[in-house]
């Protein structure tokens, strides 16, 4: 598997989506458009540019910061088998740009989670696009609880119920021992996003409390209330930092009845 890097509650690509449509699915919500300037591009190093449309067409230059950054970009393959979490630069004539190395050919869809300044809201448009090559499809990871990154465990806690919030609880350790001085990334002790197998339904969560608060603790535990829109398999990408070094730890779950 390939994976690379990223108070109150928050979380991008549920709340904000039309009625009853879980986040991502759409390329165009409320007037905005994810504009992609290539679909189909070949395996290794690239140049990714795209522009966020506003309602009359042009491109969108002024955006609500969201956790530190204008925009946060995931990439995933759509068997979810790989998964990056970047942020790229934005020109003066608002084009997005963003280094990638996407060494597997496949099927991928790139999400943006942005809130416009005129919009006033958190939106997140998805759209697909292709790495050419010799394609072989892999299955959805099996269900695990426990995920290895880099001499890192980290242990997922909790269940996810369709219609209900759920608190996960995701615990850090290195060679064995808890990890209680975790380093702020984009102001938070982590980044949890969580993707349904199938259609890439999107929810993009931040933890319960944040650096600095007096309350919340820089690890070895990091919660989260999670409501997922719907039945299904999920895969769960949690961004962390240690060391100096953002690391991504990647679980398999399905949900379960209430």
């Amino acid at each position: 598997m390939t994976t690379h890097a990223h108070t109150e509650h928050h979380a991008h690509g549920g709340h904000d989506a039309p009625a009853g449509l879980p986040g991502g699915l759409q390329i165009s919500q409320d007037g905005y458009t994810l504009e992609l300037t290539e679909t189909i591009r070949h395996t290794g190093e690239f140049e990714f540019r795209f522009r966020i449309l506003g309602p009359a067409g042009d491109p969108v230059l002024d955006y609500t910061p969201l956790h530190d950054r204008d925009l946060h970009l995931i990439i995933v393959q759509r068997e979810l088998t790989g998964f990056w979490h970047v942020h790229p630069e934005l020109t003066a004539d608002g084009t997005w740009s963003v280094r990638l190395n996407l060494p597997v050919a496949g099927a991928y869809r790139a999400f943006t989670d942005i809130a416009p300044r005129d919009l006033g809201k958190t939106i997140t448009l998805g759209a697909d696009f292709a790495i050419a090559g010799a394609y072989d499809p892999q299955p959805t990871p099996a269900p695990v609880r426990t995920a290895e990154v880099d001499g890192y465990a980290v242990t997922l806690d909790g269940d996810l119920v369709p219609g209900a919030g759920r608190m996960l609880t995701l615990t850090v350790r290195k060679d064995g021992e808890p990890v209680t001085d975790l380093q702020p990334y984009l102001a938070a002790y982590g980044h949890l996003v969580i993707l349904r197998a199938g259609d890439l339904a999107y929810v993009h969560v931040h933890p319960n409390g944040e650096p600095g608060d007096g309350v919340t603790a820089p690890g070895p535990d990091i919660t989260f209330h999670t409501a997922v829109p719907g039945p299904g398999t999920y895969r769960l990408f949690l961004d962390f930092k240690h060391g100096d070094t953002v690391r991504t730890a990647a679980f398999t779950l399905p949900t379960i009845r209430p």
